[in-house]
């Protein structure tokens, strides 16, 4: 059961990581973007280390409170509920 959860955890972190680094070279050359609630949707489900290491690798979306608080209060969720899973597995 833990190896599913990892491998869905590191699907999700990297998934969030790359839409961010994707919506920042679209915002660089102008092009379509990709939805915020989409970012947010993509951190919210448990992809709030590789959304928060997106926004300040890529430096995108650093300037919306937003995004600024969210993404690191989502990982910080995230982190006690899967301390929580793996405490009750044990």
């Amino acid at each position: 059961m833990l190896i599913w959860i990892g491998a869905f955890l590191v699907v999700m972190n990297v998934l969030a990581f790359a839409l961010m680094g994707i919506d920042k070279a679209k915002a660089k050359a102008g092009a379509w973007r990709i939805q915020e609630k989409t970012l947010f949707t993509v951190t919210a489900l448990f992809g709030g280390l590789g959304g928060t290491l997106g926004m300040l690798f890529f430096r995108h979306k650093t300037k919306h409170w937003y995004f600024r608080l969210g993404f690191p209060a989502l990982l910080v969720v995230q982190t006690m509920v899967m301390a929580l899973v793996i405490y009750k597995q044990l």
